[in-house]
């Protein structure tokens, strides 16, 4: 028997990705582009097992038991790592072999937290690692057709996933903008609202916009393609205040496709509005801006902010959304901050105090790292069976 285990990163769009122009290969109507975040706080962790003595295939997610041959996207991926594997001449493991896989991820599941991205991408780079496939470009057209933006977390950093014009998606790939030492102390705050699955999935509420917004053909030929370029220009330069900019835009523009889509999609609630808004008013009080929200498809807030500026705004969010558990490690997750809240206790006036308890809990992330390799000691099976079995 031969297993690998590995850890993949979580993405958010910072440009979205929001509509297919081809549902079975997972090829986008515009380009996009991510910051991955650590491992640390958040990853998707996968252990595959190949052995002789293995009858089917068989996945655990989170521990239970998912039917693998009836899941046309993981057989997809599969069969598409397989088939590189066979192009490469590689004969680590061999193909006939039936595979054994357990994942879970350590964050809450399709939450609007990314957590399909993270898990397929943590898929084929496991399977990779399994077979001896090389990392690069032809591997993210393999995860793009698991889940579109796991392409995207096969890399650390800042990453763009191009659209691409060909018909099979050969040319639909992910690639590096720069790598996440270059922005360094780029943190995000995640304020999760819910944790619960969400009412409207991504895959529908995408074919529903594609088919009856009137608003989203104007994203894809006049919006994306600038704000691309200038968001390159942004991470480029280290140029905070413009990121923001484009970042709130994009996030904004997304929710208002959404809601131009018939009948609409509202992945945001009130607490997310407050949220805008509590950002909008603490960069006014600031004088500059220090903090960029940005949704997904939830109402969970990630919120941009450089590491010299964490405490400052963390106080400001507690001020503002005052919750019961504030010292409860369970309610500040993450990364420590160093600096103490109680510097910065001086924000009233134009940041209105919500009720309490809006806010689940908080997660202290940075820019983070691509895939990697564990240990056998981190294995998620036992003789081919989940730990838990």
């Amino acid at each position: 028997m031969f297993s690998v285990t590995c850890i993949a990163p979580v993405n958010i769009a910072i440009v979205k990705y929001w509509g297919k122009r081809h549902e079975e290969l997972i090829l986008p109507i515009n380009d996009s582009i991510s910051m991955t975040l650590g491992t640390n706080e958040l990853c998707a962790k996968t252990t595959i097992a190949a052995s002789e003595g293995f009858q089917h295939n068989r996945m655990w997610l989170n521990d239970d038991e998912l039917p693998v041959e009836e899941d046309s996207r993981l057989m997809r991926c599969l069969k598409g790592v397989q088939r590189l594997a066979l192009a490469n001449g590689s004969q680590k493991v061999s193909l006939s072999w039936k595979v054994h896989i357990a994942s879970r991820n350590n964050f809450p599941t399709a939450a609007g937290l990314a957590s399909s991205a993270a898990g397929y991408a943590c898929l084929v780079y496991s399977l990779a690692r399994l077979y001896g496939v090389p990392i690069n470009e032809e591997l993210t057209t393999i995860a793009r057709q698991g889940s579109g933006s796991a392409c995207r977390s096969l890399y650390g950093g800042f990453v763009q996933w191009h659209r691409g014009a060909l018909e099979d998606g050969s040319d639909s790939v992910a690639k590096p903008v720069v790598s996440a030492q270059h922005w360094p102390n780029m943190h995000v705050l995640i304020l999760v609202v819910n944790d619960e699955r969400k009412k409207t999935s991504s895959t529908k509420g995408m074919q529903r916009s594609v088919t009856t917004s009137q608003l989203i053909q104007h994203r894809v030929d006049k919006i994306v393609p600038e704000r691309t370029a200038n968001l390159r220009k942004a991470i480029e330069a280290r140029d905070f205040p413009s990121f923001a900019e484009i970042t709130m835009k994009d996030s904004n523009q997304f929710h208002a496709i959404a809601l131009d889509t018939y009948p609409p999609c509202v992945y945001m609630n009130d607490v997310s509005h407050a949220i805008v808004d509590f950002v909008h008013s603490y960069n006014e009080t600031i004088g500059e801006v220090q903090a960029a929200y940005t949704f997904d498809a939830g109402p969970n807030a990630c919120i941009y902010v450089l590491k010299e500026n964490v405490a400052k705004l963390l106080a400001a969010v507690q001020k503002v959304f005052p919750n019961d558990a504030t010292e409860s490690v369970e309610y500040l997750r993450g990364i420590t901050v160093s600096d103490t809240v109680e510097k910065h206790p001086a924000f009233n006036g134009t940041l209105n105090v919500q009720p309490k308890n809006l806010l689940k809990y908080i997660i202290h992330t940075k820019v983070g790292d691509g895939p990697c390799q564990l240990s056998d000691d981190d294995s998620l099976l036992t003789n081919g069976l989940p730990l838990s079995h």
